[in-house]
């Protein structure tokens, strides 16, 4: 068997010759092991004599505990330089500028939405809101559109399963506040809709703002009003020009189209208004009795007024924006000029 002080040097010299830590534990094996060499000479003790198995002892124990501690340090040296490789190699340089994050903003149509809900908002009319899938009663039929009315065509609608459609106006969100409220009422329902529509001018998703009054001394004078004041507000200009041209809604009689003075031209006549000087914004009519009688309100007693506008139509004049478009295709080139 070899000797003591041999096995120790040679075990010494070959931990401190290695850099990895699995390649040490197999190493520790062979000397400190079930089958190691020094576990080997703890079990010959018993071949010696009584008087020589203290002395012999002591000294396997010395040596196996210089070898643990050995590997004990050696593997806290193998660590720290691990960690410090490591280190190294993702070092952060604290004098660089930090990356930060991108900062967010509203969408342009969700700022139009915004201001629209604020101006209508000032002047007493509240916020409603209703399911994008309806039923073919509140979308068509309580509007004063029965079944094979030539209007329903105008709506292209996307119909889904149980005679269910994607609501083409937000209207519906009136004839269900009409259920469940009595009269005096005061609204505006803004909404996306949708219909088979897509162009520079149309989208399959658009937003809607329809609005409503219904009390016993509402007049189309006073709708009028809140419409030329709303346009005014909303361009921020005092000498916007509006007119109302007789129009036809299956919802209203009498029904009307507004126009304001071009708001890029000042009514001159540019590519915007086809050189008209007009600019057509929205629709409008005093609400037709038998939307009245559908919900179940006295029209002998109550009368009211409704309109409805395309939410990036007005984004579109407001921005300056020529395709409807560029409002969804979510290039964030088009989006951050807006914030």
């Amino acid at each position: 068997m070899r000797n003591l002080d041999e096995i120790v040097d040679e075990a010494t010299a070959l931990f401190n010759s290695i850099d990895d830590t699995a390649e040490l534990e197999q190493v520790k094996a062979r000397y400190l092991g079930k089958n190691g060499e020094l576990t080997d000479l703890l079990k010959g003790l018993g071949k010696l004599s009584a008087d020589q198995r203290p002395a012999a002892g002591l000294q396997i124990n010395q040596a196996k505990d210089q070898l643990e501690n050995l590997l004990k340090n050696r593997r806290l040296l193998l660590q720290e330089k691990k960690l410090e490789e490591r280190l190294k190699e993702e070092a952060l340089d604290v004098t660089m500028p930090g990356r930060g994050y991108g900062k967010g903003g509203l969408h342009p149509v969700t700022q139009t939405l915004n201001r629209i809900e604020s101006i209508f908002h000032s002047i007493g009319y509240e916020v409603a809101s209703g399911p994008e899938i309806e039923k073919d009663f509140y979308n068509f039929t309580a509007l004063n559109i029965p079944e094979n009315h030539p209007a329903r065509a105008m709506h292209d609608t996307f119909y889904i399963e149980n005679g269910d459609l994607l609501r083409t106006h937000t209207s519906p969100v009136q004839i269900h506040f009409m259920l469940e409220n009595e009269p005096p009422v005061k609204l505006i329902a803004p909404g996306r809709v949708y219909r088979c529509d897509s162009d520079v001018t149309h989208t399959p998703m658009f937003h809607q703002v329809e609005g409503l009054w219904i009390d016993e001394q509402a007049s189309f004078a006073a709708l009028k009003g809140v419409l030329a004041n709303f346009m005014a507000c909303f361009f921020e200009r005092d000498d916007l020009s509006v007119r109302f041209r007789p129009s036809f809604f299956p919802f209203t009689e009498p029904s009307a189209e507004m126009d304001i003075s071009c708001v890029k031209c000042n009514g001159n006549g540019c590519r915007i208004c086809s050189y008209t000087g007009w600019l057509e914004v929205l629709g409008c009519g005093m609400v037709h009795p038998n939307v009245l009688k559908h919900v179940d309100i006295d029209h002998e007693q109550y009368v009211g007024f409704a309109f409805g506008m395309g939410v990036e139509r007005l984004a579109m004049l407001r921005y300056g924006v020529g395709d409807l478009r560029l409002f969804f295709e979510n290039d964030l080139r088009f989006l951050k000029q807006f914030n």
